[in-house]
């Protein structure tokens, strides 16, 4: 099982972060982003919600910073951690609008993009937006073939039910022959999805013994990434056994990757943090590459 880290400070959920994030800027994220490219995470990521409405913030959080932008910046700060969207929502782009601007974010960062898209859930926002919302889901999976003919191809052609082009240039595009598509959702059709068009599922939402019960039941292709949340912020460094039984967990339950949020006083205590947690993560024999052992001055 590979880590990643659910970039701090960038969503903010009403009662499951730290106080500390609420203030938060870019060099605090850039300072965790790059330490944890330095001690080998696998990922890094953002989440988009364009405008939410406020009693809806209230409960879901009001606090998005713009995945684009956010990862674009990173991707100067790191050099070999993944830029996950987590997740990016369909029906709010075109699919070739995501296929340029996520495209030029993949060769800025050297191929490092990995691209988490959902279906949505908010229609609030989707009317706000002026998209449908109805049938997003038909529309989704629409976007997700439309998108696997459009990346990493100068002159992209589809022809869908809600997505048709040709004869367009789209330079520059993505840089890494196949941009991993991993699908969000939480439930068996959202799996479906994912193995149909993508290359890993985020699920939210379900217990343990329901995913396994849905994986137990998918044809899941060989390399298919099962990325799964650790819950609640962990503390390695006070709780290390707390620590080591997340991580057993959600091993049991299926993941190959895992994302994890911490707990933290401040920046560099979420680094402290991150670094304890590797040294646990060895020792449960779960995948890191070699630190950066002279890391470049920035």
């Amino acid at each position: 099982m590979h880590l990643g880290i659910t970039t701090p400070a960038v969503t903010l959920f009403p009662g499951a972060c730290s106080p500390w994030e609420e203030t938060a800027g870019i060099d605090d994220i850039a300072r965790i982003a790059f330490t944890a490219d330095r001690l080998g995470f696998n990922h890094i990521t953002c989440s988009e919600h364009v405008a939410v409405p406020a009693d809806i913030a209230a409960e879901r959080g009001g606090t998005y910073w713009d995945p684009l932008a956010t990862l674009g910046y990173l991707a100067a700060r790191t050099d070999r951690i993944r830029l996950v969207t987590q997740v990016l929502v369909l029906g709010y782009h075109h699919p070739l609008e995501i296929a340029k601007r996520y495209g030029t974010l993949d060769v800025v960062s050297g191929g490092r993009l990995t691209l988490g898209l959902g279906v949505g859930s908010l229609k609030e926002e989707f009317d706000l937006l002026g998209v449908p919302f109805e049938d997003r889901g038909p529309r989704a999976d629409d976007a997700l073939a439309a998108l696997r003919a459009a990346l990493s191809r100068t002159q992209p052609e589809y022809h869908g039910t809600y997505y048709r082009f040709s004869d367009f240039v789209v330079q520059p595009h993505a840089a890494q022959p196949r941009v991993p598509l991993w699908v969000g959702g939480r439930t068996r059709r959202s799996l479906r999805r994912a193995i149909e068009h993508g290359d890993g599922w985020v699920p939210f939402g379900l217990s343990h013994p329901d995913l396994r019960s849905m994986l137990a039941t998918a044809d899941v292709p060989a390399r298919f990434e099962i990325v799964l949340s650790v819950g609640a912020q962990l503390d390695p460094i006070a709780d290390s056994d707390g620590a080591i039984s997340a991580l057993r967990e959600v091993s049991r339950a299926g993941a190959t990757i895992a994302g994890v949020g911490l707990s933290a006083r401040d920046a560099d205590h979420y680094c402290e943090q991150m670094v304890r947690l590797r040294e646990i993560a060895l020792d449960e024999g779960h995948d890191f590459p070699d630190k950066f052992e002279s890391p470049p001055g920035q």
